[in-house]
Formats: structure tokens, sequence, C-alpha cells
């Protein structure tokens, strides 16, 4: 489980630090226990997966908004851990999406300044873009954090820039932009959203407060019906599902 870097986050002028940090166990909030839930068809012409909206704790909600299963995931875009979970979960999470039983939401705790420019590249675009674009970066993470930690002094001199234009030269030397241009975000469209400094804070306080708030330490750490999880796994995870009644 990957922690928080409160002082590289705030400053934002701190040496990339993308290593693997501690791992600590989550609260268990209990067992879910229920029968098998029925699937709830999605309206037609439309299907579940493809349907995404930002949610009031910023988050990015992709599947029915009435699931009555509903898992959250605080993670990290820099986080080995959570890009272990996605490769894990593959297809599978998507197939419970898709019967209408569960949504999943994606949370940021933001642990560096790579961090908050992926967070903030992802939504740049329309929501039912985020999870996949999260998910590619994951699967992408080792070849992302090679790019961005390749030159530290580019790195530091970006980040040193007056905050009106930071987050854009972050964007720029360590390549997210381009990335993000080669799967339908456009470099204007990422520079102007990297520009938006109150988009920004907000996925900072989002990430901070409710850390604070509901005592995240690292991530990815999961939350099913508002109950903690204890564990980090896709197996954890499925079976916490299927046992309050997902199929």
């Amino acid at each position: 489980m990957r922690q928080i870097n409160r002082l590289a986050l705030a400053a934002l002028a701190a040496p990339l630090a993308l290593g693997l940090a501690a791992c600590a166990s989550g609260e268990d909030g209990g067992s879910l226990n229920g029968e098998p839930i029925d699937p709830i068809a999605a309206p037609e012409g439309t299907s579940w997966t493809q349907t995404a909206t930002m949610t009031e704790m910023g988050g990015i909600l992709m599947g029915n908004p009435d699931a009555p299963l509903k898992l959250v995931e605080y993670a990290s875009h820099t986080c080995p851990a959570c890009a272990n979970f996605a490769n894990q979960a593959g297809s599978a999470l998507d197939e419970y999406v898709a019967s209408g039983v569960v949504s999943f939401e994606l949370r940021n705790q933001v642990h560096d300044p790579l961090d908050l420019t992926f967070a903030t590249l992802v939504r740049c675009g329309d929501p039912a873009t985020g999870v996949p674009l999260a998910k590619q970066g994951w699967a992408d993470l080792n070849a992302i954090r090679d790019r961005a930690l390749g030159d530290q002094a580019a790195f530091q001199a970006a980040s040193s820039q007056p905050p009106e234009t930071r987050m854009q030269a972050i964007g720029e030397v360590t390549g997210l932009l381009d990335w993000f241009s080669s799967r339908g975000i456009s470099r204007d469209q990422g520079l102007a959203c990297l520009a938006d400094s109150e988009a920004v804070d907000t996925i900072i306080s989002n990430s901070q407060t409710q850390s604070d708030e509901l005592g995240v330490t690292g991530t990815p750490t999961f939350f099913l019906n508002d109950r903690r999880l204890d564990g980090t796994s896709w197996s954890v995870v499925e079976t916490a599902l299927q046992g309050a009644g997902a199929r």
C-alpha cells in the first residue's frame, strides 16, 4: 500500500519519489452478507460500463448510479499496488459493473506532483473516459515513471515555475501531455485543464480532507457500501462483492 507524501504534494517542488511505500492494513468494516441480486438493465441503447458521472466527493463513478452495491477505491496514479489491483481485476470488475448491481467509483489520494498531474488530466475529458484512462495509466506505469524520472533537473525547473504555469510545465517535462494526447485528450485541452488552478486545488483538497475524515492512509483502499474492506487484492474485493449479492 502506497502512502501519501503531504510535503511533496503541498510544495509541488520536491523530487519525484515514486517508490513503493510501507504497507498498512485497513479496517475490517464487518461482513457484507446478502442474497444474490438480480441484474439491473441499463437504459435502452446504453451500457452501464459506458455510463459515468462525477460525484459530490470528486470521484469518477462508473456504472449504475443507483446500484445497490457501491464500490469505492481510493487510489494513486503512481501507486504500484494500485496498478497490481487493476491488473488483477482485469475485465472481471467491468462485468460486475455491467450487471447494474455494482457501481465503481475512483477517488484520488494524491501522493506526488506526477500523480496530481495525471489526476487532473484524467478529469479533462468526458467522465466515461476517466476510469479507462486510469487503467491504461496503471498498465503503462513503468514507462510513465521512467520518463518522469529521466530528467530530475527538468522536473525541478518545471516545479519551480510560477503557480499559473507550473502544472502545464510538469505535464510537458513528464511526457503526460503527449501520453494523454495519444489517447484522445488533445494537448490544447490538456494545457487548459492543467491551467485550471481551481480544479487542481479541488483535487488536492478532496484528497487531503477525505483521507483525514475516513482514515485513508495509503492506496489502494476500498469501501463497499461505506464499509472499509480489509485488504488490497482483487480476491478480497471480489469475495466482498459476492458476499453482498453480486454475481
